[in-house]
This record gives structure tokens, C-alpha cells and sequence, in this order.
């Protein structure tokens, strides 16, 4: 894809790196010190803890005070809600861009530097980029073989499809997210889906978000996450996030008619990956537990139409 030439504007442009964190002060500690390692230094950093114990404050307090390279601003949202909690760091942020990573992510030195690059590149009003991985050699050898946790990626200079919106790794125009309401809605501060429910709403206003494959941050997979049980949460989750989007319109008009489709394409590709699980568990388990997570998945989107929602952050 061709690109634009580069906006200097946007280079000098100044940028706020929000971070909101929750009971992680060690992953927190690690990628406060990726930031001040980055080619670009960001002009602020925004800590806004969800713990209302502050768990993280001294994690920041170890990082003020003469020499550090950037500010660093840290508030507690006391309230257990993830929209709350980012519209927080909305709130203390001063930048022109805004950049969000998560608090047990890890950035490599080029990474902010990169995001900025492809915003002015490509003319965009945010830029996504890849969330990379790391599975520990302990994990067991079916989840390793099954790669559960890989995002699909594009070319860089892709504008990227509404349905592949997300958080984690993204810059976005300021004045963009200032211009909507919430930004965050707390409606779905416990359930998830709060990121690509702002990212759709901002492209359906206009917004140009591309992708920029060379920015990558790395995310250590948790103990806790190599189980078939929490892949299977996380896919009745996303299925969920997807229904509920494509029901309020986010990805295009639903008419009474699209509605029943959708209604039926899950339902039957929810029996296909329930028969295909019992088909392919003799090859392997990682294959029974894609197809098990397809169905998860599936699950999920139907049970939008009975109102039941899972609470992922509850």
C-alpha cells in the first residue's frame, strides 16, 4: 500500500501514554521501564490504578523526581470498572496523541517512535499495531501447538477492518477521543468489549485507523491463562463483544432480517464445532480446543439475544 508523504506535525506532535493498571506492580514496573528506554520518549506518562488500595503508587514513586526523563501522573479510580478506569487516564492526559498499553505488555525501544511514523505516514487518526505473545516453555504442549493467543496481522498502511478494532497496543488523535461521549462506555466496564465499542464509534464518525505491523509489544502469557478454561471464557467473551456490536450496527445497519441470519449462522456454526470437537479429538487435543473455543465463541453470540451477559472483569 502506498503511504503519504510524512507530517512533520505529527512527529513533534506531543504524546500522552496512558496505563491503566490493576494488582500487576511487577508487570507495571516492567513496562514503566521499557518507556524510558524508547528512541521517542513519550511527554507524559498517565498511571490511573483501579486497586483502591494503590497498589501501584509505589511502583510511580520510585519513578519521580529529578532526572526522570518524562512526568508521570497517577490517580486512583477506586470504582472496579476498566471504562472508568481508562476514561481516567483520558481525563489526566494532555497530549495532541494518546497511546495505551497495557499493563503487562512490554515495548521494545522503537515502538512508540513506529506508531507515530505510520500516523503520519499514512495520514491516519490512529494506528494499531501488533500484540505478540509470549507462551513460557512451561505451558503444556497442546496449547503451544494451538497458538491461541496470536492476533491476526496485516500489512502495515492497512486500514483496518471495524470488527478488528481493539485495544492494547494503540495511538490515537486526541481530539478524536475527547469528542465522544464516555470516551470508555461504563457500561461495559466489567464485561470487556470497551475498546472496540470507542474504535468502532470513532471510525463510523470518520476516523482513519491503520495498521503498523513493525510496532510490536510483547505480553507474556499469565500462568493463570493456560487453561481450555480460560480460552473458552475469552472466546464466549469475544463472541459476545462481536454480537453486541454487530447488533448495535457498529459493523453496518441490521435489519429485522440480518438480525434473524446472524441468529442462524451462529446457531449452526455452534453444532458444526460441537460435531468437528468430537471428529478431531483423536488428532489432538489442540484441535478439539479450537474447535471447543469456536463453539465457546458461538455460544457467546447467541446468548446476547437472552440479554445474559458474562462479566469478564467482574
Amino acid at each position: 500500500m502506498i503511504g503519504h508523504e510524512p507530517d512533520a506535525n505529527t512527529l513533534m506532535s506531543t504524546v500522552s501514554l496512558c496505563i491503566a493498571t490493576y494488582r500487576r506492580p511487577e508487570r507495571l514496573t516492567s513496562v514503566l521501564d521499557d518507556l524510558t528506554q524508547q528512541t521517542r520518549l513519550p511527554d507524559e506518562v498517565v498511571v490511573v490504578d483501579n486497586d483502591a488500595a494503590g497498589s501501584a503508587r509505589a511502583v510511580v514513586e520510585q519513578r519521580l523526581g529529578p532526572g526522570a526523563p518524562f512526568p508521570i501522573r497517577y490517580a486512583i479510580q477506586p470504582q472496579k470498572n476498566i471504562s472508568l478506569t481508562r476514561n481516567k487516564t483520558v481525563e489526566l492526559a494532555g497530549g495532541e496523541w494518546l497511546a495505551f498499553i497495557d499493563d503487562d505488555e512490554r515495548a521494545p525501544p522503537p515502538w512508540l517512535a513506529q506508531l507515530l511514523d505510520a500516523a503520519a505516514r499514512y495520514a491516519a487518526d490512529g494506528v494499531l499495531g501488533p500484540v505478540d505473545p509470549v507462551v513460557p516453555p512451561s505451558a503444556p504442549a497442546w496449547i503451544r501447538r494451538g497458538r491461541f493467543y496470536e492476533f491476526p496481522r496485516m500489512q502495515t498502511g492497512t486500514v483496518i477492518p471495524p470488527n478488528r478494532l481493539r485495544f492494547g497496543n494503540v495511538l490515537v488523535k486526541a481530539s478524536w477521543i475527547r469528542g465522544i461521549d464516555g470516551p470508555f462506555d461504563p457500561a461495559l466496564g466489567l464485561t470487556g468489549g470497551e475498546d472496540g465499542d470507542l474504535l468502532s464509534r470513532l471510525v463510523q464518525r470518520g476516523a482513519r485507523i491503520v495498521w503498523c505491523d513493525e510496532a510490536i509489544v510483547r505480553e507474556p502469557v499469565e500462568s493463570s491463562r493456560l487453561s481450555l478454561n480460560w480460552l473458552l471464557r475469552r472466546a464466549l467473551s469475544g463472541g459476545q463483544d462481536f454480537a453486541r456490536h454487530s447488533l448495535a450496527g457498529r459493523y453496518g445497519a441490521m435489519s429485522t432480517l440480518k438480525r434473524t441470519q446472524f441468529f442462524l449462522r451462529a446457531l449452526v456454526q455452534a453444532l458444526a464445532a460441537a460435531a468437528l470437537t468430537l471428529v478431531v479429538w483423536p488428532l489432538g487435543r489442540h484441535h478439539a480446543a479450537r474447535w471447543l473455543t469456536t463453539l465457546s465463541a458461538n455460544v457467546g453470540k447467541l446468548s446476547v439475544f437472552w440479554g445474559w451477559r458474562y462479566r469478564e472483569y467482574a
